[in-house]
């Protein structure tokens, strides 16, 4: 199983570097790179920098959306980071999380997101498009440089719709779903529905994001990951059932969940029970994330990614190094 980190751009461009090429170095698969307009610096920019800062690591966006940025312009994007890495870009989407209400927009519907995706990749195979799509336009739109046809798109996805989409149209589904088996079943099952109405003959690659720190000090441990797993109740409550979580509890964690981002949602999660924060994100040492990526494994999936949070910077460093010592050490 492959081994992946996900980072947000809010750190100084050369340390970010430094980051980037360290971890390839420390044997990781994937790098993502969130899109969280006024969140964060610009994502395009700096996965620039990990193109040439790495040789080998995958790059792509976890995720950008069709909302603020026209499809089109999506597309080139992943072009030209496609072109400047020789050929290692996803192009991750979705339909966008809170961030875009600083913008005073909401998340994109399906059909925008669908039809996103599929402009995108006649974009890329040199068609000429006109096309009145949900959401958007194309008259006579084609691009005037070389691409090559096939640069793998990644959805986004944790509710049942988005899951079903993934799999009947993705190359690949970045899963947020937590990391208990029975929220990922409920998820794979979405997907693999998905696959079937399309007629397809696999589920598309999955990567799950793991949120949290790893660490032996749990109590630290504990506390970065409470933030991540306040935005279920949130965002995706479908999984606090499968975990356990009470309906009158989650609604008690949306009434107080505030903020864009979930960085930004500390006093929701002092509400959550400990054994529903490491269902749900990661917490501790070497033997739990062992257990994930074990339990991950056993259920088909291709990828589990580490997005540290919590701490300063040089604990979420040591949480990258750490994950990838482990997987290294893997039996």
């Amino acid at each position: 199983m492959r081994a992946g980190v996900a980072l947000q751009p809010v750190y100084p461009s050369q340390q970010f570097g430094d980051m980037v090429a360290d971890a390839e170095a420390w044997g990781l698969d994937e790098l993502w790179l969130t899109d969280s307009s006024l969140h964060s610096r610009y994502c395009y920019s700096f996965l620039t920098i990990a193109a040439l800062r790495t040789s080998r690591m995958t790059l792509g966006t976890a995720v950008t959306n069709p909302v603020t940025r026209h499809p089109a312009l999506g597309a080139v994007a992943a072009a030209t980071i496609n072109e400047v890495s020789g050929g290692r870009a996803i192009h991750g989407i979705g339909a966008g999380d809170r961030p875009l209400e600083a913008l005073g927009f909401k998340p994109a519907r399906l059909g925008l997101l669908e039809d996103a995706v599929a402009a995108s990749r006649r974009l890329w195979s040199g068609e000429t498009v006109s096309w009145e799509a949900r959401g958007f336009s194309l008259d006579d739109a084609h691009m005037r440089f070389d691409v090559p046809s096939e640069i793998p798109v990644y959805i986004s996805a944790s509710g049942p719709k988005t899951l079903e989409l993934a799999g009947r149209i993705a190359d690949g589904v970045i899963l947020l779903a937590g990391l208990h088996p029975d929220g990922l079943r409920y998820a794979l099952e979405h997907i693999d529905r998905g696959v079937e109405m399309a007629g397809r003959d696999r589920r598309p690659q999955i990567t799950v994001f793991a949120y949290g720190q790893i660490s032996d000090d749990d109590e630290s441990a504990l506390a970065a990951a409470r933030t991540i797993a306040a935005w279920f109740p949130q965002t995706a409550p479908m999984y606090c059932e499968l975990a356990g979580l009470s309906p009158e509890l989650v609604e008690r964690v949306r009434t107080m969940y505030s903020g864009g981002e979930f960085q930004e949602a500390e006093a929701a999660a002092r509400l959550l029970p400990e054994d529903f924060v490491r269902r749900m994100a990661l917490a501790g040492g070497a033997d739990v994330v062992l257990e994930h990526r074990r339990n991950l494994a056993e259920l088909g999936i291709d990828s589990m990614t580490v997005f540290p949070i919590g701490g300063d910077v040089e604990s979420r460093i040591a949480t990258v190094r750490a994950y990838a010592d482990i997987v290294r050490s893997e039996p």
